[in-house]
């Protein structure tokens, strides 16, 4: 069974998906550490974005890899599950993973692993690109502000300290980015639910989400 969980950045996709594979038991793949590592990749060999064929170049080159529970993501067997989440990366994440390369060797690597059992699989263009076909979509999103609210703690977590204001801009430029992009725009599929989490607790959307999944389930041993 794939469950595909698409959403914008904070929105609260990470920790919910995390959890809801958790409780069922399922594969956790957060395609978006993929994307972050490669653009890690990128840019310690100090590669110019613009210069497609040496990423090409550099994205044939790495090994990207999870723990079991797909909560830590190593780069050539380094855990890099911290450093990804650095301003830096995030800053060039969008450019990266727009490069039709970059998202050619990511989605067929994203299908090897989450094709193998059952998967809960978070990102972007999960329910649109990657599984257009998965049993059950979610597309998980939250006002502005308080999806900036959450990055900042996150962000204060690893010690980066952001006036609220400058995180609403950088997640507004980065929703922009991300679905105006020509290559796998963020959008919500059709045959998506909608998950709107600004007033809603972490375990109230994994609740709702299992609910949801344990439903699909019921109807399809029936």
């Amino acid at each position: 069974m794939i469950v595909a969980i698409d959403g914008l950045a904070g929105s609260g996709k990470s920790t919910t998906a995390r959890n809801v594979a958790l409780e069922l038991g399922f594969l956790y793949l957060d395609t978006g550490a993929m994307y972050r590592a490669v653009t890690m990749a990128v840019l310690l060999d100090s590669i110019d974005l613009k210069d497609e064929e040496a990423i090409k170049d550099c994205v044939a080159s790495i090994e990207i890899d999870f723990d079991r529970t797909g909560s830590r993501v190593y780069l050539n067997k380094k855990d890099i599950s911290r450093e990804i989440r650095g301003q830096m990366i995030t800053a060039n994440v969008s450019a990266v993973s727009a490069l039709p390369k970059v998202r050619e060797k990511m989605v067929d690597l994203q299908r090897k692993i989450a094709g193998k059992r059952d998967s809960v699989v978070e990102g972007r263009d999960i329910g649109t690109v990657v599984f257009p076909d998965a049993d059950i979509k979610f597309f998980m999103t939250a006002e502005i502000n308080e999806r900036a609210k959450r990055r900042r703690k996150d962000l204060l977590k690893l010690n980066i300290k952001k006036k609220l204001k400058e995180v609403v801009e950088d997640l507004d430029l980065r929703d922009q980015l991300d679905s105006t992009r020509d290559l796998a725009p963020l959008m919500k599929a059709d045959d998506a639910i909608e998950v709107n989490t600004t007033i809603m607790t972490i375990n109230q959307q994994i609740d709702l989400i299992v609910s949801h999944i344990k439903e699909w389930l019921d109807k399809k041993e029936s």
